[in-house]
C-alpha cells in the first residue's frame, strides 16, 4: 500500500476515525490503536493514503477529547497533500454514527467518504468515489465476502438484490457479506441521527444508520471489495493485517549488508541498519532504521521496527516493535513483541529458568 499522488480533484470531503480503543491490549495501554504500526507504518496512515489516492483534499480526523497523540503523529496532512481538521468526539466513543454527527459542522452540506482508521482496504477508492458522485447516490457501502459475517455488520437484500437492512453482529447472518470500513454519504445522512437510539453496547451503531436510510426512501447502493481487513482485537488479526501490507511492498535496501548475508524475495531494509554474519532474510520482510542484525534468520511476513537488535535470532510471521533486543536462538513465530522488550537465552543465565515480566492481557506460549 504505497502512497499515491493525487491526480484529480474530488468534490467530496472525508472523515477518518482515530479515537482511542481498548482493543489490541496490551499494546493500546500506552498507544492509540490507530498508531500501532503494521509493516512499520501507523495503520491510520494507510487510510489517509487511500483518501489522498481518491483525490479528496479536505479531511476531518475524529479523535478522543484531549488526545494529542494522533495530532503529533499525523500533523497537518501535507505529506499526503491533505488539509486535516481534528474533530474531538465530544461525549466519548459513542460509535461511528455518532462520529459522523459530531463532524456535522466540518462537513456542512458536502457529500463525503468515511474511512475507518483501523481498517485496511487493498483497493483504489477513486472509482468508488466517482461512481457515488456520478450516480447521485444518498449512500454507497463497500461490502466484503467474509468467512464469519456474524462478527460484523451484515447486509440483508430483497429478492431483487436491493439492500433493505444492515444488522450488527447477527446470530444468524442474512448474507455472507460484511459492511467494510469505507462508506459514502450525501448531506441527507444527517437526517438519520435523531432517529437512532443507543444499542445494547452503548453506542450509535452505523448499521442502524444504514438501515434507517434504506427503509426511509433513500438510495443505498453497494460495491464489493476484493480484500479488506478489520482488526477485531486479537494478535491473529494484527498479524493478518501485517501480512496484507507486506504483500504489496517492493524491495528497497538502504542499510549496509555484509557479503555473507542472503536475501530472498521482497525485503526492505531501512537507513543505518547493519546486517552481517550468517544472516538469511526471506521476504516479504520489512526492517526499520538503525537496526543491528547478526547471525539470524528472519522469515516471511515479519516486520522489524527501528533500533532493533537481533543476535542468533530465528523469527518469522511476527511483528517486532522499536528498541527490542532478541538474543535467543529459540524460534519465535506468530508473535507480536512490543517496544523495548528484551529476549535472552535462559541457558546462559543462572539459575537456568524461564523468566518473565508480563503485563495485563499478555499471552505466552512456551
Amino acid at each position: 500500500m504505497e502512497s499515491t499522488q493525487i491526480k484529480t480533484a474530488n468534490p467530496l470531503k472525508a472523515i477518518v476515525t482515530a479515537g482511542r480503543s481498548s482493543a489490541l491490549r496490551p499494546l493500546t495501554y500506552t498507544k492509540n490503536k490507530h498508531l500501532i504500526k503494521l509493516a512499520n507504518k501507523p495503520m491510520v496512515f494507510y487510510a489517509l493514503e487511500r483518501v489522498a489516492q481518491a483525490g479528496i483534499h479536505d479531511v476531518g480526523i475524529i479523535i478522543a477529547e484531549g488526545d494529542e497523540e494522533v495530532k503529533e503523529a499525523v500533523g497537518d496532512g501535507a505529506r499526503w497533500g491533505l488539509s486535516i481538521t481534528y474533530i474531538p468526539q465530544v461525549g466519548g466513543a459513542k460509535g461511528i454514527a455518532h462520529a459522523i454527527h459530531v463532524a456535522r459542522e466540518f462537513l456542512g452540506e458536502s457529500s463525503f467518504m468515511v474511512h475507518l482508521g483501523d481498517n485496511l482496504m487493498n483497493e483504489n477508492l477513486a472509482p468508488f468515489a466517482d461512481y457515488f458522485v456520478r450516480n447521485n447516490l444518498n449512500c454507497l457501502l463497500t461490502l466484503a465476502h467474509v468467512q464469519h459475517p456474524e462478527r460484523f455488520g451484515v447486509p440483508e437484500f430483497d429478492k431483487n438484490g436491493r439492500l433493505v437492512r444492515v444488522e450488527e453482529r447477527p446470530v444468524k447472518p442474512a448474507s455472507p457479506y460484511a459492511v467494510a470500513g469505507v462508506y459514502f454519504y450525501d448531506r441527507h445522512v444527517h437526517e438519520a441521527f435523531s432517529h437512532l437510539r443507543e444499542s445494547s453496547r452503548g453506542v450509535y451503531e452505523i448499521s442502524d444508520l444504514h438501515t434507517w436510510l434504506a427503509q426511509n426512501g433513500y438510495t443505498v447502493n453497494y460495491v464489493e471489495v476484493k480484500r479488506w481487513w478489520k482488526d477485531r482485537g486479537s494478535a491473529h488479526d494484527l498479524l493478518e493485517g501485517n501480512r496484507i501490507i507486506l504483500e504489496t511492498l517492493t524491495s528497497q535496501e538502504d542499510g549496509k549488508l555484509e557479503p555473507s548475508v542472503v536475501l530472498e524475495g521482497v525485503v526492505r531494509i531501512g537507513k543505518n541498519t547493519r546486517v552481517g554474519g550468517r544472516t538469511v532474510i526471506r521476504g516479504p520482510v520489512t526492517i526499520g532504521d538503525g537496526c543491528l542484525i547478526k547471525d539470524s534468520y528472519i522469515g516471511p511476513y515479519t516486520s522489524i521496527g527501528d533500533t532493533v537488535e537481533l543476535h542468533n535470532a530465528d523469527i518469522e510471521n511476527s511483528i517486532v516493535y522499536d528498541g527490542t533486543s532478541i538474543t535467543t536462538s529459540r524460534k519465535i513465530t506468530d508473535s507480536i513483541i512490543g517496544e523495548n522488550v528484551v529476549f535472552s537465552d535462559a541457558k546462559r543465565e543462572t539459575p537456568r529458568a524461564a523468566k518473565f515480566v508480563v503485563g495485563d492481557n499478555g499471552s505466552i506460549s512456551i
